[in-house]
C-alpha cells in the first residue's frame, strides 16, 4: 500500500486528486494539505511515501518544501498549472510533474512511476539522473535517454534534440542543454551543434555523419573533435 498526501491550496484541485486517488487500488490517502506548511507539519507525526504536491501556495512554495524536507523527504510528484517550473523541479530528484489539468491516464502513469521507485528498495529514493534528461514535450514532461540522443541543433531560441525517430524542440540556449549532457558521451563541434561521440558513423568532406544525417564541424573545434575520436 502506497501512503499519500495531498498538497494544494485549491479545494476542487484536493477533490480531484482524491477522486482520482480512489481509483488505484494501492493508494491510501492520509490526508490533505491547504498549504505547504501544514505539510510540512503534519509529516513531522504522519510519514507518507508519496506527496501529491502543487508548487504556487501562499507562504512556502512546493519548491521550498521540498528543499526544506531534504534527504527524508518522501517521493514527490508535483502537480501544477504552471510548465516553467519542471526543469528546477526535477533537479528535486522529483518522480514526475504533472500538468493542470490532471488526466486519469497521466495520473495513473505517474503512480505507475512511483510503485516502481518505492519497490526499488533505494532507502533515498533518488532518480539516477546520468542517464536522461527530462524535456517538456507539448503539454507533457518526457523523460529522453542520453543514448536516444544523436545530436542537439540550436535553432534561435530553441535546441532541437534530435533522435533517429524524430526531434525535440526545447525552449533554451545552447549552452544550457550544453551543461545538462554528460561530458564523457558529447562534444560541441559547432557553434550549433553538440553530438554523442558513439553515433558518429565517420566523416565526410569535414561533416560529421550520424545514422546517414550530416552535421557540420567548425574549424575552432576540429582539433579537439580530433583528440576526443583519436584519429590516426
Amino acid at each position: 500500500m502506497i501512503t499519500c498526501l495531498i498538497v494544494d491550496d485549491n479545494q476542487l484541485a484536493r477533490t480531484t486528486l482524491r477522486q482520482l486517488a480512489a481509483q488505484v487500488r494501492d493508494l491510501k490517502i492520509m490526508g490533505e494539505a491547504e498549504s505547504a506548511v501544514e505539510a510540512y507539519n503534519l509529516l513531522k507525526t504522519t510519514p507518507v511515501d508519496l506527496l501529491l504536491l502543487d508548487i504556487e501556495m501562499d507562504g512556502m512554495t512546493g519548491l521550498e518544501l521540498t528543499r526544506n524536507l531534504g534527504n527524508d523527504k518522501p517521493v514527490i510528484v508535483f502537480i501544477s498549472a504552471k510548465k516553467e517550473y519542471a526543469f528546477e523541479a526535477f533537479e528535486l530528484n522529483v518522480a514526475d510533474y504533472i500538468a493542470k489539468p490532471v488526466l486519469p491516464a497521466r495520473f495513473i502513469q505517474a503512480i505507475d512511476r512511483v510503485r516502481e521507485l518505492l519497490e526499488s528498495n533505494n532507502e533515498d529514493v533518488n532518480i539516477v539522473n546520468d542517464e536522461f534528461i527530462f524535456i517538456r514535450d507539448s503539454n507533457v514532461v518526457k523523460r529522453l535517454s542520453f543514448s536516444e540522443i544523436l545530436y542537439a541543433e540550436a535553432m534561435g531560441d530553441y535546441v532541437k534534440l534530435h533522435t533517429p525517430k524524430r526531434f525535440y524542440a526545447v525552449h533554451s540556449p545552447l549552452k544550457a542543454v550544453e551543461e545538462r549532457l554528460p561530458a564523457g558521451k558529447f562534444i560541441r563541434v559547432h557553434r550549433s551543434y553538440i553530438v554523442a561521440v558513439d553515433k558518429i558513423d565517420g566523416i565526410e568532406q569535414g561533416a560529421l555523419v550520424l545514422q546517414g544525417k550530416m552535421v557540420p564541424v567548425a574549424d575552432g573545434y576540429r582539433n579537439s573533435l580530433n583528440k576526443r575520436l583519436n584519429i590516426l
